[in-house]
């Protein structure tokens, strides 16, 4: 049985690994198609990432659960290689996340300027919140 306990987790350590790699490739997938205005690949990458993370919380907590099914046991440790791959798909990760959080931020902001641009081609001024009421519109000089 323990030697099944083992196979079984480190199956399942393997698949994390997998699934952390995967959501890599899958927010870099979303930069590239944020970088390109490539709409439908970016809608599918947010699909994907979803069932990632969804299937990677689910594996995660069945790792805790299986490691110490009665609390009392000594925890199970892995091949080192192992968990240093984890460790740098970890690392990579958190980086990606970081440039993709910083530019769907950088993005966000660039959507803000253009609705500003459109609404004051319309006429629709807005005023800048402050102390002095200001009007704030975009204009172009050729």
């Amino acid at each position: 049985m323990t030697e099944t306990h083992c196979n079984d987790r480190d199956g399942k350590v393997e698949e994390y690994l997998q699934l952390l790699q995967s959501l890599a490739r899958e927010l870099e997938r979303a930069i590239r198609a944020i970088s390109t205005n490539t709409l439908p690949d970016f809608e599918e990458s947010v699909s994907n990432q979803q069932e990632l993370s969804r299937r990677l919380a689910g594996l995660a907590s069945g790792l805790n659960d299986l490691e110490n099914p009665d609390r009392k046991a000594p925890p199970v440790t892995f091949e080192d290689g192992l968990m240093l791959q984890i460790q740098v798909a970890s690392a990579a990760l958190q980086s990606l996340n970081q440039r993709y959080g910083a530019l769907i931020a950088r993005s966000n902001r660039s959507v803000a300027m253009m609705v500003s641009l459109f609404n004051s081609f319309r006429g629709n001024l807005q005023e800048v919140s402050g102390t002095k009421p200001k009007l704030q519109t975009w204009s172009c000089q050729i």
